[in-house]
C-alpha cells in the first residue's frame, strides 16, 4: 500500500514471502558469520549533547551488529512521505536495513519513528505496515508517530524505550543522517549500541530487491 517499489507484476504469496524472509536471513548470516555477532560494538552511554564526540557515527557505523536481546531496540528513523502517503525510496532503503537487523536480532523490539502525516498516513504507520507485510510480527513493532524532527524522534523514542524497559538502541538511518541522529539520541539519554545504514547491507540481501 505504501511501498513505492512493490512489483506491479504479481502479488507475493505468503509462501513466497516466507521464502524471501528466510533467504535474506541466511544471506546475512552467510556474509557476516559468527564473528559479526560476537565482536564488541562501540557504544555511547547517555551524555549531554556537548559531550558527544564529533564524527562518532563514523566509528559507530559498520556491518550489522551482533545479536541483541530484548533490552536493545532497533530504531528506524522516518523520512518524509510522498503527498499520497507512499514511502520515498530513501525510507524504503532505511527499512530494508532495519529489517535485516531485525532478522539478525529476533528478540529485539523495533521502533519506527516519524509523524508528518501525508494523505492521513504517518511515517511510522507506513513503516510498520511494510515491516509486518515482510514478516516482522506486529507485537515486535512500536510506532512513534508524533515526531517531526530528528530531535523529537530521539526524545519520543526514549519515552517508548523507558516504557518497555529497554536499555539501549541500534539506530538505523541514512549515512548522511547518522552523525546527527546518534548525537540526538545520546543527548536524549539513550545509550547507542551501534548504528546501521543501508550502505552496510551485504550485497546478497539486495539481490531480492527492496519490494521482495
Amino acid at each position: 500500500m505504501f511501498d513505492t517499489s512493490r512489483s506491479p507484476i504479481r502479488p507475493r504469496t505468503a509462501a513466497g514471502s516466507r521464502r524471501a524472509h528466510r533467504a535474506i536471513q541466511l544471506a546475512a548470516y552467510a556474509v557476516f558469520g559468527a564473528a559479526a555477532f560476537t565482536t564488541a560494538v562501540t557504544a555511547w552511554p547517555a551524555a549531554p549533547a556537548a559531550a558527544v564526540p564529533s564524527g562518532s557515527a563514523e566509528v559507530a557505523s559498520g556491518p550489522l551488529t551482533r545479536i541483541h536481546g530484548p533490552g536493545t531496540v532497533i530504531v528506524v528513523l522516518g523520512h518524509g512521505l510522498l503527498p499520497d502517503g507512499r514511502m520515498r525510496p530513501e525510507l524504503v532503503a532505511r527499512l530494508h536495513a532495519g529489517y535485516v537487523q531485525a532478522l539478525l536480532a529476533p528478540a529485539s523490539p523495533v521502533i519506527v519513528t516519524g509523524g508528518n502525516p501525508c494523505n492521513g498516513v504517518t511515517e511510522a504507520a507506513a513503516m510498520a505496515e511494510w515491516l509486518v507485510r515482510h514478516g516482522i510480527p506486529p507485537h515486535r513493532i512500536l510506532q512513534e508517530g508524533a515526531s517531526g524532527t530528528t530531535v523529537e524522534n530521539a526524545e519520543l523514542s526514549a519515552r517508548l524505550m523507558h516504557h518497555i524497559g529497554a536499555r539501549e538502541a541500534v539506530v538505523v538511518t541514512s549515512s548522511n543522517h547518522i552523525d546527527r541522529a546518534v548525537a540526538n539520541f545520546v543527548a536524549a539519554g539513550v545509550p547507542v549500541a551501534a548504528a546501521v545504514t543501508p550502505e552496510h547491507l551485504p550485497d546478497l540481501t539486495w539481490a531480492f530487491g527492496p519490494g521482495w
